[in-house]
This record gives C-alpha cells, sequence and structure tokens, in this order.
C-alpha cells in the first residue's frame, strides 16, 4: 500500500529541505532531490543559461503555490 504521508527531506544536491514529492536525479536515476533541482537539471539538457533557469523556476513557483 502506497504511503501517502507528507515527509521532509534534504536535497543532497542544494542542500535544501523540501516537502513535496521529490525527483529523480538525471546524473544516476537513482538519486532524489527536490523539485527545483530536478526542474534545474532538465533545464540545463535543454542548454538554457542560469538566468533564463531561474527565470522558468520563479514562475513555476509563483503559479503552483498553495
Amino acid at each position: 500500500m502506497k504511503d501517502n504521508t507528507i515527509k521532509e527531506a534534504v536535497c543532497p544536491l542544494c542542500g535544501k529541505t523540501y516537502r513535496d514529492a521529490p525527483a529523480l536525479s538525471r546524473s544516476d536515476n537513482i538519486t532524489p532531490i527536490c523539485p527545483d533541482c530536478g526542474i534545474r537539471q532538465a533545464l540545463n539538457d535543454l542548454g538554457l543559461d542560469k538566468m533564463e533557469q531561474e527565470r522558468i523556476i520563479y514562475t513555476i513557483r509563483r503559479y503552483t503555490r498553495k
């Protein structure tokens, strides 16, 4: 049975604590990372620069806050 409790975890990439569903690191497909780092890895693979990545993450956060 699936456990739906919300747990806190620390992202091994950025060191921040998060409570959302984790993303899997693209570097090994095993390590759970925070959603923001998951988005950064995907955007980096698309070749977007850091400034554009941060703008996109900011927009996502702005429209998905609970």
